[in-house]
């Protein structure tokens, strides 16, 4: 099995060599990523600069190139100009923070997953649901001590997803979503197959003022989640399960194509 490993915090990120290490048992890894954080960059690719392939000297030994792309560019780059178009399965992660419900349109590990499906390439995203390291929840607050983040958990899930994958194939154009309680392995309840559950954040644009006196904007804002919802992946991950989430890239909304099709006959 050839496996190309992505993700969008960046190539030195502790989550995507813990997820690297454990992945090799299985076959051949190669690490594409990014030279620096690109996280929240969604699915975007790279038209108005070269783009650059540097090989990176990790400590497990893995073939491993950073890119000055984004998470999307590095499955295009690591497919096509590193594995020479041979790539069983494409995993991106393991984010440093949860992928959950709405959350995934903006995430660039979410994104480097798509475009393994575009390429139809069994491919899944994976995340460690650790609240605290998300930037969003930050303003003004004195930061608080960062979590410790249970890497070692979320490999282990990507092993046995990446065993099911080689023996099932993914339909075209589909992908996984994984998302991973922070938790250590022995406080797991199992896995859950889940649809997306609801969350946002409210009041997300915070205006403040340089010391020039000039003003400016802060992302940020409050999460607003619903955990109470059974079989969405919020729900599960809020419980102590991993979810699987199956993501098609259908975006289309076919329960509005009868009624648009009346509303415009009617104009």
């Amino acid at each position: 099995m050839r496996i190309l490993i992505t993700n969008d915090d960046g190539i030195y990120a502790e989550g995507i060599r813990a997820l690297a290490a454990r992945l090799r048992a299985l076959g051949e890894v190669f690490i594409v990523a990014p030279e620096r954080p690109r996280s929240a960059t969604g699915h975007a690719i790279t038209l108005h600069k070269p783009l650059r392939l540097h090989p990176v000297q990790l400590p497990e030994g893995i073939p491993a190139y950073a890119t000055n792309g984004t998470p999307t560019d590095c499955v295009t780059l690591g497919a096509h100009a590193v594995m020479n178009h041979q790539v069983d399965l494409v995993v991106a992660g393991i984010n440093a923070g949860p992928n959950l419900g709405w959350d995934l349109t903006y995430s660039g590990t979410v994104a480097a997953a798509i475009e393994g499906a575009v390429h139809g390439i069994n491919a899944f995203a994976i995340s460690l649901a650790a609240e605290e390291v998300l930037p969003l929840a930050r303003s003004n607050a004195e930061p608080a001590p960062p979590p410790a983040l249970h890497y070692q958990t979320a490999a282990e899930a990507a092993y046995h997803i990446a065993q099911v994958l080689m023996r099932h194939s993914l339909p075209l154009h589909t992908f996984l979503n994984v998302n991973v309680p922070n938790l250590p392995l022995s406080d797991i309840k199992g896995y859950q197959v889940t649809t997306l559950g609801k969350r946002q954040y409210a009041d997300r644009i915070e205006e403040r003022v340089d010391p020039a006196g000039r003003p400016y904007y802060w992302l940020s804002g409050s999460l607003i989640e619903e955990r109470d919802q059974p079989g969405t992946d919020v729900y599960a991950v809020a419980r102590g399960y991993i979810a699987i989430t199956p993501i098609h890239l259908d975006f289309t909304a076919h329960e509005l194509i009868a009624p648009l099709r009346e509303w415009f006959e009617q104009g």
